[in-house]
């Protein structure tokens, strides 16, 4: 059992949470990792990420999941909650020389029990298309590295096609595809096709047809994820620059941005109903924008470093308007396949209709509660409530069914359109109220991050200071979010973390590049700071999680819900399953943490 109080519980890893819908249990025979159980030693190595399909097995096991870790990738029949991972037999097992995976997406569209179409990036640019069920490898995309030599970052099917995928890379071009045209022996040559602020699209100029048929230059630095909307028509795009941009993707259209507090945006999701989209990065906030609205309508404090991923729970966020509760349910492919197919938009329309009944004043009142979660380097997992009283400010909080605690401004930033002409015009409190005590904020954060160097936590004299403070000296100190007082601040361990400027190399040639980025990273800090691309501290909510939990010892990557349960993953390389209440199953009997090093039960 864990420790009770002191140090010693905070730092231990948990195996169980509670939220309201009940306990989550973490499934500890229901790992996956590398067949020898060994952590992996992640110095250097890319971030281990996880992707699943549905192929439609008749026997009723059809998930099939892929991760990588260090240079080895690794594809499995997943069991989840109902049976016990075996290790032993993986379908498909590859090791890769002179080059690592870094992401990889299945197509939805075209598996089935015999065969899957897996995209897979790597470290030296390359694109592989394989089928790990069949054990081909189809094609190699930039091959020769004739189109782009960094990192891939990012790669997606494009929604509903077959053929169609884009690929994003740490230069901060995005290139699309098409698996049924060749790259070419020469580099390729480019044609402007439409160009905006701080964006532009180019057409290949090719005499046949050739790969990529579309190079997006977005940003400035590693454009790090961009996510579909569930309909398949936008693009959110986070860049290393801290800014959000989402764009019409058919018309390569800039629909609106949304600038960071500080330093890189990494993380990228959209709601199952496509009217708001998170992003985290490494101000260690999740910040939440309106697409419709096109501003900030909430921030959430709770993790101690880099935020790494998000992602909503489609299966909790609910919309009722007296009837049935409208749940979002079955895993991230289904979704996304019923979006395709058309059941999926029936549902989301519905649940557009009940949200815009919340704005008539004559209509019943409707519930809304969007969840989503976020792990992050700190190796904590937050679990967020997303609800009415921050969605609809102007009218009367229903705190009864509000389960997040929230420190809201009096007065919600203006609406008008998204230009960066200035402060908005309306006045607007000073600081924010002070919330309840953040649930284990006061908690040194766990788990060390590579090339970290600490701050002292301060007490906080009101968020303009902290806005002040925070674009004169270029690093923020977030223990400073008033979300305690003065004397339990002055107790809080040192705040663990990692430079913002990313990926900043150590040699004493690059000092002057690393100086002229820090004061160009500042003076743009200084001008997007209180206007709709980035509102300060006290112009917007400051969401609270509702579950904050250690649950490993080394930095999280992946945060994943399925129907049944969620699933995280450590930079160590385990991928472990948490069975959402109720859905234990024939597992519910495992307490014993001895086939896992993830610790104890609490």
């Amino acid at each position: 059992m864990a420790a009770e109080g002191g140090g010693k519980e905070m730092n231990e890893i948990k195996t169980q949470f509670t939220t309201r819908e009940g306990v989550y249990k973490l499934l500890t025979h229901s790992e996956y990792s590398r067949p020898n159980r060994v952590p992996f030693n992640s110095q250097g190595s890319n971030p281990v990420k996880v992707s699943f399909v549905n192929v439609n097995d008749q026997s009723g096991n059809g998930d099939r999941i892929c991760f990588n870790v260090g240079r080895e990738l690794y594809f499995y029949i997943y069991k989840g909650v109902r049976k016990a991972a075996d290790l032993s037999k993986p379908i498909d097992k590859r090791i890769y020389k002179g080059t690592q995976p870094t992401c990889h997406d299945f197509n939805p569209l075209t598996a089935t029990a015999e065969s899957v179409s897996l995209l897979v990036g790597f470290s030296a640019g390359q694109v592989q298309l394989i089928d790990p069920i069949k054990k081909e490898t189809s094609k190699l995309f930039n091959e020769e590295r004739l189109i782009d030599k960094s990192r891939v970052t990012c790669v997606r099917w494009v929604p509903g096609s077959e053929s169609l995928f884009l690929v994003a890379h740490s230069s901060g071009s995005m290139y699309l595809y098409n698996v049924e045209n060749t790259c070419g022996t020469t580099a390729p040559h480019y044609q402007l096709l439409k160009q905006g602020e701080n964006y532009a699209v180019h057409t290949c100029k090719s005499k046949s047809a050739r790969n990529p048929l579309l190079r997006w230059t977005v940003g400035e630095g590693s454009l790090n994820e961009f996510a579909f909307s569930p309909d398949g028509k936008f693009l959110a795009c986070a860049s290393q620059d801290g800014f959000l941009r989402v764009f019409g993707f058919d018309a390569a259209e800039l629909h609106g941005t949304m600038k960071s507090y500080f330093g890189g945006l990494l993380c990228v999701c959209w709601s199952p109903d496509g009217r708001y989209i998170v992003a985290g990065g490494e101000d260690d906030l999740v910040t939440v924008w309106s697409f419709s609205d096109c501003r900030v309508i909430a921030r959430g404090h709770g993790h101690k470093s880099w935020v790494s991923v998000v992602a909503f729970d489609h299966c909790t966020t609910s919309v009722e308007d007296g009837d049935p509760p409208a749940e979002f349910s079955g895993s991230d492919e289904d979704f996304h396949e019923q979006i395709h197919f058309g059941a999926g938009r029936e549902r989301a329309n519905s649940a557009h209709s009940r949200l815009s009944k919340r704005n008539s004043t004559d209509s019943r009142p409707v519930s809304v509660t969007y969840r989503f979660g976020s792990v992050g380097q700190d190796t904590q997992l937050c679990l967020w409530d997303l609800t009415e009283d921050i969605l609809f400010p102007h009218l009367p909080l229903s705190r009864t069914r509000t389960h997040t605690n929230v420190m809201s401004a009096t007065s919600p930033p203006a609406t008008s359109n998204s230009s960066s002409s200035g402060i908005p015009a309306n006045s607007l409190p000073s600081t924010l109220p002070r919330s309840n005590s953040l649930p284990h904020s006061s908690n040194p954060a766990g788990g060390s991050t590579p090339n970290s160097h600490t701050g002292n936590s301060s007490s906080s004299k009101g968020n303009s200071i902290i806005d002040s403070a925070f674009i004169a000296t270029g690093v923020s100190k977030f223990a400073t979010l008033s979300l305690h007082d003065s004397r339990k601040e002055r107790h809080e361990k040192d705040h663990k973390r990692n430079h913002s400027m990313g990926h900043i190399s150590s040699k004493s040639s690059d000092k002057l590049n690393q100086l002229s980025s820090s004061r160009t990273a500042k003076a743009d800090a200084a001008k997007t700071l209180g206007t709709m691309l980035c509102p300060r501290m006290d112009e917007v909510p400051l969401l609270e999680p509702l579950v904050c939990k250690k649950i490993a010892h080394e930095r999280l990557t992946v945060l994943i819900f399925l129907e049944d349960c969620l699933v995280t993953a450590c930079q160590e390389g385990f991928v472990c399953t948490w069975a959402r209440p109720g859905k234990v199953g024939l597992l519910s009997s495992q307490n014993n943490p001895a086939n896992s090093p993830s610790g104890t039960v609490v």
